[in-house]
Parts: C-alpha cells; structure tokens; sequence
C-alpha cells in the first residue's frame, strides 16, 4: 500500500462499536472485495470492501472476517481468515499479508488460512442463533454483478436454515457515519492532496489546454503524495460540459472565456475527498461569470451554516432551497411570478440547481449514513451548491467538505484550498 500503516487502535474501536450493537449469541461475517475480471486474463485493480477494511484494516482480496462476541472460547470472538502467501505468491504477485502482519495491522490475534473457514464457520453456527450477513443498503447503490459477499450469503443460508438472519448494514449505517479522531485525520490527508494537485492545476491551466491533460496534472500529484488516485472517477468540464452533471469523457479543449468546472477529489488509505471549484480558462472571470460564481459562494456559506447536531437532512434541503431562490431571482434567472407559481414537488430552482447540496462523506465518496435521523457531532458531509445556465455556456459549482462540530459552525476539511475570486485570479495569474 502506498499509504502509511494506520493505528489499528482505530480498528479495534470499530470493532467494539459494531459488536456492542449485536444480538446474544450471533455471528457476522465480513468478505473482501472481488478482483474483477475485465477479458483475457486482465483484471481491474483491487478495492477492498469498505465494511471489512473499517472493521480490520486488512486491504488485500480473499480476506474474511468474522466477529462472535458471546463465542465459548476467547480465540473464537474475532477471526481473519487470509489467503495462505508462499514464496511462489510472493514472486507474482507481492508480498501478502502473514499471520503476524495481520495482527499488526488489525489487533486480531486469532488469523487462520482461508481454507479453514468453513470448518471453523460449521463449529460457529453450533454455538450462534443468528447470523449477521452484510447487504448493500446504500440509497444509491445499484448492484448489477454478484459480489462475493452476495456468493456467501446464498451459500450460507442454503447451509444454515434454521438459523436467525440479521442485518449488519444498519449497524454500519449509524457506526461508519460518525467519524473517530483518526478517520478525521486520515479524510484530511485525502483533502491536503486534493489541494496541491488544485494548486498544481492553477498554474497550468491556459486557453486551448485539453481537459485530459488538467487530469492528468491532477493524478500525477496525488500518486506523488501517496494517494491510489482519485477518489471517484474525475469531472474536468468545460465550458457548456459543466451543465452536463455527470460529464467524464474529459476530452474536450478549453476555450479562452470558458469556466472549466473541476469535481475532482484525491483517495487516501481509502478515505475520500471531494472537491468542486470552478476557474476561468483565461485566468479572469466575466462580470457575469463573478456574479453567478459570487451567488453559488454565498449559498454554499449560509448552507455550510446550518449542519450542526439535530439537523434533519430532508428539511435542511428546503432551507438552502429558499437560499438559492432568492440569489437566482437576483440574477435574474426566476422572477416572482415563476415562484409563485412552482410545482412544490419541483420548486422552480431546480430550474437551475436540480442535484442535493451535502451528502456524507468519508471511506466511500457517498458514504454511510441513515438521512432520516439528525445529524451528529462528527459526521462529513460535502457542501455543493451550483448553478448550472446552459443557454449562457457555463455552470458553477462549489463544494467542501466539513465536519459538524458539537457546537459552532463546522470544521472545513478544505479551508485552505483557494475559493475565492480574488485568490483564484491572483494564483493563476502570478
């Protein structure tokens, strides 16, 4: 891994978290990530599966985990099950992980080989009443391949009948929404890189540039700080592409007078960041261009402004709806008469600003988190209000990210990454 080797102190805490919450006398059991094959023998490169990473720190393929709490016998409450490394593997493929290196990184002490499990598991199911199994349940998840978490399910439940099924996500759901000093850490770290490679781009950013190529300054500077790469698959829009919400084709020159629109956010140690600024080709923006970018800004304070503890997630988005109303209808884009008479499922706003402004953030891009319960002291979440004008050619959106505090206005992740008109003209123009 290209990431130093985190405390597994913070694996151990999330363990307890989620063995705490478990019924008497149950198992849960966590599978790695697939290596996924693309044809021939090529393959994508390895993720690990964000719940047993969090749960063990263990980020290698062929990896189980299994937490009993209430086990008989002490050895059997956390078990690795690792994919058996020899010389042979060593040579090919790299250094995988031993049993004494798994320790290391993940406090367990009882690691087996993987052909184990299904014995060990048989002598399990003889002392639990119930199984936790781990199903996505991410509102935006769509999960078109079997995964081989999905393969386990299946095979244990043709095995194991009789017993009670339980549900590990929404202990995750709660757990992994609310973030321990040393993930914070770690999500900043992810945001530090974002920065220099935004900075790295202000410099290198002129008329008739490629959008590839400002994408490639931006991974160049990541995997230069340790990270894998982008957190999640990188938008550089240019011009009238910037109203396309989605655009990753990144192939399009940009032109002098364009804005290029940037959501773009560096991984480390699997942690995300997600950053969305907007810069003019030509190093200066229009007076309209300033004035659509100075309305995307205000909303984005006054909605930052509002995540604090107790905040409700649906009713939060009315709020920095009215926000945006009144700015479009100081542009000019509504006037009064649209307003009254909106349809209040698709208030006239959306006209303009048709995605949500925060969503949590943290091991995934989209992260954990029950959107129906109130907001709590040390969740992520973005900050990403835009403004998109297709018969104008361009579209504006801002994002950071911040930590809601116990008291106060949140904590900006990305308070040193350069926002402001004036600061962004300066450096790409210096």
């Amino acid at each position: 891994m290209k990431y130093h080797q985190i405390d597994r102190d913070l694996f151990i805490k999330n363990r307890s978290k989620f063995m705490a919450q478990m019924k008497p006398k149950s198992v849960a059991v966590f599978n790695s990530n697939d290596i996924y094959p693309i044809s021939a023998d090529s393959t994508m490169p390895f993720a690990q599966h964000r719940d047993i990473f969090y749960l063990s720190g263990v980020d290698q393929e062929e990896s189980i985990l299994v937490l009993f709490p209430n086990a008989p016998y002490e050895n059997q409450r956390e078990m690795l099950f690792l994919k058996e490394t020899n010389d042979h593997i060593a040579v090919w493929e790299g250094e995988k992980l031993t049993k004494e290196r798994a320790l290391s990184v993940s406090g367990i002490k009882n690691v087996h080989w993987l052909q184990d499990f299904d014995k060990v598991l048989n002598e399990m199911m003889t002392y639990a009443d119930t199984m936790y199994i781990n199903t996505n349940e991410h509102y935006r998840a769509v999960v078109e391949t079997e995964t081989r978490e999905a393969r386990f399910v299946k095979k244990w439940k043709e095995k194991y009948p009789a017993h009670t099924v339980a549900k590990s996500n929404p202990i995750l759901q709660r757990i992994r929404s609310v973030k321990e000093s040393e993930e914070l850490d770690l999500i900043q770290q992810a945001c530090d890189i974002t920065e220099k490679g935004f900075r790295r781009i202000l410099s290198f950013v002129k008329p008739n540039v490629m959008e590839y190529e400002i994408e490639a300054e931006f991974i160049h500077e990541f995997t230069r700080n340790r990270s894998k790469g982008f957190a999640y698959t990188p938008i550089i829009a240019s011009g009238n592409n910037a109203n396309v919400l989605h655009y990753i084709e990144n192939n399009q020159q940009c032109k002098a007078g364009d804005l290029i629109l940037l959501d773009v956010g560096a991984e480390y140690a699997n942690y995300s960041s997600d950053m969305t600024r907007t810069i003019p080709v030509s190093g200066k923006f229009s007076d309209r261009q300033k004035a659509v970018y100075n309305a995307v800004l205000n909303v984005k304070k006054e909605a930052t402004k509002m995540l604090v503890p107790g905040t409700l997630w649906k009713q939060y988005h009315i709020e920095v709806g009215k926000l945006m109303t009144s700015e479009l209808l100081g542009l000019g884009l509504l006037d009064k008469a649209d307003v009254q008479n909106e349809n209040s499922e698709w208030p006239a706003y959306k006209k303009y600003f048709m995605h949500g402004t925060s969503h949590h953030m943290g091991l995934d891009t989209h992260d954990y988190g029950i959107l129906t319960e109130p907001m709590q002291a040390n969740m992520v979440f973005t900050v990403e209000p835009g403004i998109y004008i297709p018969a104008e050619g361009f579209g504006i959106r801002l994002e950071d990210d911040v930590v809601i505090q116990e008291t106060g206005e949140p904590f900006n992740l990305m308070r040193n990454i350069p926002i402001e008109i004036d600061e962004i003209e300066s450096l790409m123009n210096s």
